[in-house]
């Protein structure tokens, strides 16, 4: 089934199911497309369906044997100004839940939730997910629960020694742009929370989420 368009329907679906048909959706299938049957998905499962002839309602189809590529990793990260980037790239790679985190070097404290909640339903059906992933609300680092946490650590670009051992987990944290605090690098040294080297060069925040999913994920 491919290059049919996949579309999230934000309620729960079933086969024989007839749901309103929004006009973004509409619009998108019948002058950008030019059909009337499309994908449609949500809590993990994947339908086929079609829209009605008076372009009102989607009425769903057959359950599709598509499996759902996303994955339960858990995404800490300090808001950056660009998260655009970030979230999508993450979303794209299957992550589960985003948690933002407000640290001492946080710059991006006026984010639009309800855009970024946007890019994860446009990344999910572009990239294959039968999910959306789960937006939590903000909290501050002091906050956060520090057990079973895996941080990328840029100071081992620095030449901090490290154990050449794979890393995984279910919950990883990204700084912000000008990195962690040396107060937050102490806590987290404190609390033997693992750190995770991303290579010997500084990374900006977005590009470190995508290559520390990546190597948690394995």
């Amino acid at each position: 089934m491919q290059n049919i368009p996949r579309i999230f329907i934000d309620e729960k679906i079933s086969s024989g199911k007839i749901v309103a048909a929004d006009k973004d959706t509409v619009h998108y299938l019948r002058r950008v497309m030019r059909r009337d049957d499309c994908l449609v998905f949500n809590d993990g499962d994947e339908y086929v369906a079609k829209l009605s002839d008076d372009n009102n309602h989607m009425i769903i189809g057959n359950k599709t044997e598509h499996i759902d590529p996303s994955n339960d990793l858990t995404l800490y990260f300090a808001p950056i100004k660009k998260l655009d980037d970030l979230i999508n790239m993450a979303t794209q790679m299957g992550v589960g839940t985003f948690v933002p985190v407000i640290t001492n070097r946080t710059v991006a404290n006026h984010v639009n939730w309800g855009r970024i909640r946007k890019i994860m339903v446009e990344a999910s059906e572009q990239s294959g997910r039968n999910s959306i992933p789960v937006l939590q609300e903000s909290i501050k680092f002091d906050d956060l629960d520090f057990k079973n946490l895996i941080v990328a650590d840029e100071r081992f670009a620095h030449g901090k020694e490290r154990l050449d051992e794979k890393i995984s987990g279910k919950r990883l944290l990204i700084g912000p742009e000008g990195g962690f605090s040396d107060s937050e690098f102490a806590k987290m040294d404190a609390l033997g929370v693992r750190g995770l080297s991303l290579g010997k060069t500084i990374l900006r925040a977005e590009t470190a989420a995508v290559v520390a999913i990546a190597k948690v994920l394995g």
